[in-house]
């Protein structure tokens, strides 16, 4: 059976991380990968999760199944904090949630319940986006198509030609739309674009799938979700893909949801029983451990409040080293070529370098960034800025 398997090419971004542990040297600086990373280049476990984790290991009992649905607790706080406590859609029972493997398991697992429920729907993607989303979507069977968005050479967000691709599409189809954040441009719609947005999905009857993994990290909790919230309340179907990689530092926990608003209550409780059913297929049952953790946290206001603290701390530090990055490249190229970096959000930002350059920055430089020149923000040593910045004047003169 084996002797039918092709050698694949690896994953870009795995190769980047393989030739970044083969590097000997000591002054090597990591942005590729997309972890946050504290002033000591470590990706630290929070202390509200470091707390809570411990409770739950003196508390728990049993290591029993929680069901394909996943841990309850867990989901009723992850759709709080997405949708907010009144929410229109929560208050008239059209919303329901399921723990997922990350957000990876929540964005295939919403691909799966598209398949089925309108197999011939396409889903559309920004150019770029993150690498994952096309083989997740494309893995459940769906055509995936994309639509204009971003223009790496001069950091800018092209909104009209994304409104006039959209505009273009027949009703019933699906578009992937990153809330908050975006990977890999770090460049987000502003409010008045999302209102814009908002109006373009309600009067084409488009669906939109919301991947919202990075909640917190860019104006602050409720801001992040503002957009996740309009659509939910503007329109009829919204499928939301939620992650806790990143706000609460749970990685390698793999904790995560999908969360549907549907037409009605009715319809609501149709679309759990078949998104149970679909994950009960792929994986079974979800892990635990990572969801338990959140769910302490949300049920302690003390905890919760410290939890908030610690993510605020992190927002605010991604933002000075944007502000930092952006100044030392002013200072290197004596223009404001790379100043978009400090306007934008999130962990991500789009440099805009060719191939060759960024194939120097790691040869040359012992830089490594990923291959489209995606370099992650936040994990950028503050002690590294000039030096980096210093490697992408030298590759690029």
């Amino acid at each position: 059976m084996f002797n039918n398997l092709e050698p694949q090419q690896p994953d870009a971004l795995l190769a980047v991380m393989a030739a970044y542990a083969a590097d000997t040297n000591p002054d090597k600086v990591d942005l590729g990968v997309g972890v946050y990373r504290d002033a000591t280049g470590v990706t630290p476990v929070m202390a509200a999760v470091r707390e809570a984790e411990q409770r739950m290991l003196d508390t728990q009992v049993t290591k029993a199944y929680v069901g394909a649905g996943g841990n309850r607790a867990f989901a009723a706080f992850i759709e709080e904090l997405t949708l907010g406590a009144g929410h229109p859609a929560r208050a008239a029972g059209r919303v329901v949630t399921l723990q997922t493997p990350g957000g990876c398991g929540g964005v295939r697992l919403a691909a799966d319940l598209i398949q089925r429920a309108a197999g011939g729907a396409r889903v559309l993607v920004s150019e770029p986006t993150w690498p994952n989303h096309r083989p997740l979507i494309s893995g459940a069977g769906l055509v995936v198509d994309d639509f204009p968005y971003y223009d790496p050479a001069t950091g800018t967000l092209g909104f009209e030609a994304m409104l006039d691709a959209l505009a273009r599409l027949p009703a019933g189809q699906v578009v992937l739309l990153q809330a908050s954040c975006h990977n890999p441009t770090g460049q987000d719609l502003s409010p008045a674009q999302w209102l814009a947005l908002a109006d373009a999905l309600e009067r084409q009857r488009l669906v939109p799938l919301l991947d919202l993994a990075y909640q917190g990290l860019g104006d602050g909790l409720d801001a992040d979700a503002a957009p996740v919230r309009l659509l939910a309340a503007r329109l009829p179907e919204v499928l939301i893909a939620v992650s806790c990689s990143k706000n609460f530092g749970l990685y390698r926990e793999r904790v995560g949801a999908v969360i549907a608003v549907a037409r009605d209550a009715s319809q609501a409780s149709i679309v759990m029983n078949h998104l149970q059913i679909l994950a009960r297929r792929m994986y079974s049952m979800p892990p635990d451990h990572g969801a338990a953790i959140v769910a302490t946290i949300a049920a302690d206001p003390a905890l919760k409040a410290a939890w908030q603290a610690e993510l605020e701390a992190m927002r605010v530090r991604v933002g000075t080293i944007r502000s930092r990055l952006a100044a030392a490249l002013r200072g290197e190229f004596g223009s404001t070529r790379f100043d978009f970096i400090e306007g934008q959000r999130g962990m991500f930002s789009l440099l805009g370098l060719p191939p060759a350059a960024v194939q120097a920055l790691a040869a040359e430089h012992h830089v490594y960034i990923a291959g489209d020149s995606r370099i992650n923000v936040a994990g950028l040593p503050e002690a590294r800025i000039e030096r980096v910045a210093k490697a992408i004047r030298a590759v690029t003169r």
